[in-house]
């Protein structure tokens, strides 16, 4: 598993981002992937994760119905939709993938971790 993160940057208040993470390693479908986050002076926590097959999500209750996790279709990438951003949003983000079924929600259930992409939210 090789995991490369990409689509941060800096967007105002309101706005939106897609982050993308693409595994350029065999296997991607069979991986629960998520992402996570960390602010400046904060631990890393969860943002949303995706089963191996995508029926199962999990969202953090702070982005739910404002971020969608989803799967390419083709190619190794998994898609972090992220609208109405808000200054709280703003963190280094990370994905992350695990052979653990489900969606899990915690950092220690991911072995493979990607570098992470900053994302800048301004009022």
């Amino acid at each position: 598993v090789q995991l490369q993160a990409s689509g941060g940057g800096l967007v105002q208040a309101g706005g939106s981002l897609t982050l993308s993470c693409a595994d350029s390693g065999r296997g991607f479908g069979t991986y629960g992937m998520g992402w996570f986050r960390q602010a400046p002076g904060q631990e890393r926590t969860f943002v949303a994760a995706i089963s191996p097959g995508g029926r199962r999500t999990s969202y953090a209750s702070a982005v739910r119905g404002r971020f969608t996790l989803s799967r390419g279709s083709v190619q190794n990438t998994l898609y972090l939709q992220m609208n109405n951003l808000n200054v709280q949003d703003t963190a280094i983000y990370t994905c992350a993938a695990t052979e653990f079924a489900g969606a899990p929600t915690r950092s220690m259930d991911y072995p493979y971790w990607g570098q992470g992409t900053l994302v800048t939210v301004s009022s």
